[in-house]
């Protein structure tokens, strides 16, 4: 352990309360949703400008790399240069163009040039150069340019996994002891029924702990689970055989579902088998300190059952249950039955919102509207049911349209329902969940289209887990691609994927082991209280948060540069479950084509 790790893991318990892995506790949907209102902060003064890690403007770009066919910028920030040049790895200038006029951004106040090398399409490892700068970081151009990114990704689940080992072979120098067998876990007063009375034991292992802390939570499993479902259902093809050296490796069943299904095992534990309700989360009462998981031992309670988790376990199984109809009719069916009893559990409690209990401190993930739960609910069984009553529910509960995240899951339903649905609907519906996708595209288009920094995000975006909501917004841009080819959906897409791969005013790849200058000291408890000076590799920090409400020391105010890379800041260097599944989508989509 580095006596910098050292002194964060001493001071760790003076933070408990503050680094409990907020912005889990309202509903704050995206601008873009038609359905309710944005709730969102930002801040416009500058206290430095924070360019780089090292000091100094740097050119800023994809430091993974760029597919050969796909839009291709780089940012550079104003100076006297007009021109950039492209230098091979033997040193050969092979592409050279103009910059850009200068142009403003505003959620960063930074005046730049844009480097458009676009129609440079040969395969191969480059530096860019511009007169006045140092060069680049290399960058890569490949068809298969972002595999192992998509790989480290998704295996950050399985080093997130609870109730086992992570042994050696499989987790290299991460590798580490059992913790939370949640095999004795409580019945909270909070979730007591007379079936189950207060302090009634039962098991409820596996799963994935949901951020940098080691609790469990159904409503954020929700999203993340069903969005990498989402990428199996639409890109079977590329996990058919493609493996990331887990356990489960090489028993004919696809890495993906091996690792849902870790989850998934957890998920029907948290239902009750009396009457369908599902609890909101399983934790401690408490956070943990900087522990590893062996150590955390508190005692962990499920607590109240609501009507978002219960619905968002209902659309999660539902879905679940079709991925495994062809490949295990037993859990295909039992998936299913679980779903339909949640929902009406739901439908017989439609508006239990979850609020924290007293002596219960840990996230929350609260919401009191429910209308994008029933309607994302509603979608999913309809598709695997075929029962056209769904579909009508799914239409009463007036479906928006927008960018989807935790709290607002009514766009995965019209992402469902154009993949599935165009023979099984009346065109006019099918036509509506097009639009949905087609007209939130459009938008995030056009943001893209005029950005100086070419990225699709506003100043408003710049809020808790602002990582996510970019590739939340790169997925509903790559279904308007699938849905109608145009490629200017996927390049939108692609000004995502560079953002957050170092192309933004911080000049860090936001995934932690990936790039030339990841996140090292992420706010998750494992990676800083073990002996291993990297953190977990594959994860995706929240980024910059304008809220800043960890009160860590942040060198600007400004929107797109709130972000800084200690395990203080749990408002934007956290990770989660719910950011990592977006980037392993739209990675895998990018990939497989």
């Amino acid at each position: 352990m580095t006596i910098s790790k050292l002194a964060l893991f001493l001071v760790a318990g003076l933070c408990l309360a503050a680094c409990s892995g907020g912005g889990r506790n309202s509903k704050s949907p995206d601008d873009l949703n038609t359905s309710s209102s944005s709730s969102s902060s930002s801040s416009s003064s500058s206290s430095s400008s924070n360019s780089s890690s090292s000091g100094g403007a740097l050119i800023k770009l994809n430091q993974v790399g760029y597919l050969p066919d796909g839009q291709k910028f780089a940012v550079i920030p104003a100076s006297a240069a007009d021109s950039f040049t492209l230098i091979d790895s033997d040193g050969n200038e092979v592409f050279s163009a103009a910059l850009s006029a200068a142009a403003t951004w505003s959620p960063a106040g930074d005046s730049v040039q844009l480097a458009d090398f676009s129609s440079f399409s040969a395969g191969g490892q480059y530096r860019m150069r511009v007169v006045g700068m140092a060069d680049s970081q290399p960058f890569e151009i490949s068809a298969q340019v972002y595999s192992a990114a998509h790989d480290a990704a998704i295996k950050a689940y399985y080093f997130n996994r609870a109730s086992t080992a992570l042994e050696a072979s499989y987790a290299g120098d991460w590798a580490r002891s059992a913790g939370h067998p949640d095999s004795s876990v409580k019945v909270h007063s909070s979730a007591a029924t007379s079936s189950r009375p207060e302090g009634t034991v039962i098991s409820a292992p596996k799963g994935w702990y949901d951020a940098g802390d080691y609790n469990k939570y159904i409503v954020n499993s929700g999203i993340s689970t069903y969005t990498l479902l989402a990428a199996y259902e639409h890109f079977a093809d590329f996990y058919a055989s493609r493996t990331w050296n887990i356990p489960e490796s090489g028993n004919g069943l696809p890495d993906l579902l091996d690792e849902v299904l870790w989850n998934l095992d957890w998920m029907l534990e948290m239902q009750d088998p009396n009457d369908g309700g599902v609890y909101h989360k399983l934790t401690t009462l408490n956070f943990s300190g900087a522990v590893m998981p062996a150590q955390a031992t508190a005692q962990r309670y499920v607590v109240a059952k609501g009507t978002a988790a219960a619905l968002d376990f209902a659309a999660v199984m539902a879905t679940a249950s079709r991925v495994f109809a062809a490949i295990d009719t037993g859990k295909s069916s039992a998936y299913v039955n679980a779903a339909i009893s949640a929902w009406e559990w739901a439908k017989a409690n439609p508006a239990i919102a979850y609020f924290n209990p007293t002596g219960v401190v840990t996230g929350e993930y609260g919401d009191g509207d429910f209308n994008d739960e029933f309607a994302w609910a509603a979608a999913e069984l309809f598709i695997t049911t075929g029962d056209a009553n769904y579909y009508t529910e799914f239409q009463n509960f007036n479906p928006g349209s927008g960018v989807p995240g935790w709290q607002y899951v009514a766009p995965l339903g019209h992402i469902s329902l154009a993949f599935h649905s165009s023979s099984t609907l009346a065109s006019s519906d099918y036509q509506a969940s097009v639009n949905a996708l087609i007209n939130t595209a459009d938008t995030l288009e056009s943001r893209y289209r005029t950005s100086a920094y070419r990225v699709s995000m506003n100043t408003s975006d710049f809020v808790w887990g602002s990582n996510s909501g970019a590739l939340n917004q790169a997925m509903i841009l790559m279904q308007a691609y699938r849905l109608s080819d145009a490629l200017k959906y996927r390049d939108a897409a692609l000004g995502l994927v560079d953002y957050v791969l170092g192309k933004n005013p911080t000049d860090y790849s936001y995934v932690t082991g990936v790039g030339a200058n990841p996140p090292l000291h992420i706010h998750h408890r494992q990676s800083q209280a073990d002996s291993v000076v990297a953190p977990v590799p594959g994860f995706l920090v929240g980024g910059p948060n304008s809220g800043q409400q960890d009160g860590c020391n942040y060198s600007s105010n400004l929107a797109a540069k709130s972000y800084v890379d200690d395990w203080c800041s749990y408002a934007s260097n956290e990770v989660t479950i719910n950011w990592n599944a977006p980037l392993v989508y739209v990675l895998a989509a990018l990939s497989a084509q």
